[in-house]
């Protein structure tokens, strides 16, 4: 079931209309680039994972037929790679509605590639929220992912275009990669549920 958080993240991280905020994206933000910015870099945090756990009604499937998207899972030690943006305080607003289905901002502190740091906000859903879909093995994931489409258009082509984008920025995820991994092993066996 979704949930929209966009009232709620209105009310999170009040930010002065003339801030300039640091925003850390690891998954779609990372190819899907639909919101104006000031700076773009490598960055990483530390303690995150990123994970398919997360439920798509909106994007990547259906009320009936969620797809699987990521977020990020609290995990001592673990780096997660992604690209850092400076963005206008005022773009919160376009974030907030396309993050709405149980994603919740919260700061975080970054590095980036030249080894500076900074403090951002993230998106992150909890197993609390009510669009989780939770723990499944990388095979079940890639089956799962290979079988939804939304409106944003099929669950693996977000999937597909996230590994892609690591790969440019020369960052190794074992998580996506596996699930693509599958997901052509199921392609090329016509197991293909769509």
């Amino acid at each position: 079931m979704s949930k929209n958080t966009f009232a709620e993240n209105q009310l999170r991280h009040a930010l002065d209309d003339d801030a300039q905020v640091w925003l850390f994206g690891y998954g779609s933000l990372i190819y899907l680039v639909d919101f104006p910015y000031l700076e773009s870099r490598p960055a990483s945090i530390r303690g995150w994972s990123r994970r398919f756990w997360q439920g798509s009604h909106d994007h990547r499937g259906t009320e009936e037929n969620p797809g699987r998207v990521v977020t990020l899972i609290d995990e001592p030690g673990a780096v997660c790679g992604g690209l850092a943006y400076l963005v206008e305080a005022p773009v919160f607003r376009q974030l907030d509605h396309r993050e709405k289905n149980g994603y919740l901002r919260v700061a975080t502190d970054m590095t980036f590639a030249d080894g500076a740091q900074a403090t951002g906000l993230t998106y992150i859903a909890t197993s609390d929220n009510e669009a989780w879909l939770g723990e499944a093995s990388e095979y079940e994931i890639a089956l799962h992912i290979c079988g939804a489409e939304g409106p944003s258009g099929p669950n693996d082509e977000y999937l597909l275009e996230l590994a892609s984008a690591l790969r440019k920025l020369g960052q190794h995820d074992a998580h996506v990669f596996e699930i693509e991994s599958h997901i052509g092993q199921i392609r090329s066996a016509g197991a293909d549920r769509r």
